[in-house]
């Protein structure tokens, strides 16, 4: 799959933006703070509802506007997909082919979109949770199963916690919820663990091309063992859960182990590697996806150019399979010289305005 065009109003630092990019590679040239990262930013909220760096939505209108608009227009096969996302005091809504969506989530996986920016580095050095965020969105747009049970294992989790923090629980109820977590919270740890195995081998294959052979492995831990020791961790647990008023366990405290050369990259990569292992991540989902729905996602990548050496960043480049279309940001014009071995477009963007060079 890939963009025809895009286009949106009042969406950060970008003014009326219009962009028609190639399917290939497309190179976007700016200084800082000129708009780069809000256009990748905002291709990713319409495919995914959501920002990879906002805490709200609200930071993500321009200044002096009190809405925003996007719409997406891409192929992918068998027909072509049209995405416009809007926000309004407070208020979202999104459109898929004209259509007005029930639920946000229903726009997940219509449109499939790869991106790594700086932060993934929180992917190795951050917490848990942060890499818990990244196996629910990534999962979720490519696994139905995966979402329907995501959204009712929240459910369940935050009824429970109710019932956690009543002045007397309720065991009759805990016991219900107890069942709808086991049940919920098995798909979880099922999907989890297939992605992670799956991911691993591609991410190993992606760090060694672009590390020049280093090994890198990412290995699953899911707070329970199985569904089995999930119940019985929930029976345990109970008097403690009662006391905190809260579910100290289950699969929303799983975590991931990312390791290079054989020993945690979290503790003992240099920042390098660190960095090199987050973008093999991100390489690895491109071949997950292609496998999972038989194409290609699209792929973006801001500043990886001032994140990786000369020898990594023509090593990234020449990887990347024709297939991909691929949207890269950069700041240093010198830094094109990567580019040089592969036909690409080029746009440049100077205080939000975007042009084709």
């Amino acid at each position: 799959m890939y963009l025809v065009r895009f286009t949106c109003e009042g969406f950060r630092a970008l003014h009326a933006v219009a962009f028609d990019p190639a399917p290939g590679i497309n190179l976007i040239v700016g200084d800082n703070a000129q708009g780069k990262t809000s256009l990748l930013e905002a291709i990713l909220f319409a495919a995914t509802a959501r920002s990879h760096r906002a805490l709200s939505e609200s930071e993500l209108v321009r200044a002096g506007a009190d809405f925003f608009q996007i719409r997406v227009e891409a192929r992918r096969d068998p027909h072509p997909i049209a995405i416009d996302a809007r926000w309004y005091q407070g208020v979202k809504r999104f459109r898929v082919n004209g259509v007005l969506q029930a639920r946000i989530s229903d726009i997940l996986g219509k449109l499939c979109v790869v991106l790594f920016s700086p932060e993934d580095i929180s992917l190795i050095k951050g917490t848990a949770a942060h890499r818990r965020k990244f196996l629910d969105m990534e999962l979720s747009q490519i696994s139905p199963r995966y979402l329907a049970a995501l959204q009712f294992y929240r459910q369940s989790l935050r009824q429970r916690n109710e019932v956690l923090r009543a002045a007397v629980p309720d065991a009759a109820q805990l016991d219900a919820w107890d069942a709808q977590l086991v049940q919920h919270g098995a798909v979880l740890m099922q999907e989890r663990e297939a992605f992670i195995a799956r991911l691993s081998q591609f991410a190993a294959e992606s760090y060694r091309r672009v590390a020049g052979g280093e090994t890198m492995a990412i290995a699953y831990e899911p707070d329970a063992s199985s569904p089995g020791d999930f119940a019985k961790i929930l029976g345990k647990g109970r008097a403690g859960d009662i006391r905190r008023r809260a579910t100290m366990r289950g699969p929303h405290r799983d975590d991931l182990d990312f390791r290079v050369e054989g020993q945690s990259a979290r503790a003992f990569a240099s920042q390098g590697q660190q960095k090199t292992a987050a973008l093999a991540v991100r390489m690895a989902e491109l071949e997950l996806v292609r496998e999972r729905i038989g194409e290609y996602p699209v792929f973006m990548l801001d500043e990886v150019f001032s994140e990786l050496d000369e020898h990594r960043s023509r090593q990234l480049i020449d990887s990347l399979d024709p297939g991909v279309q691929c949207l890269l940001t950069a700041t240093a014009v010198h830094r094109r010289h990567s580019l040089l071995s592969r036909e690409h477009a080029t746009f440049r963007i100077v205080q939000g305005n975007l042009e084709k060079e």
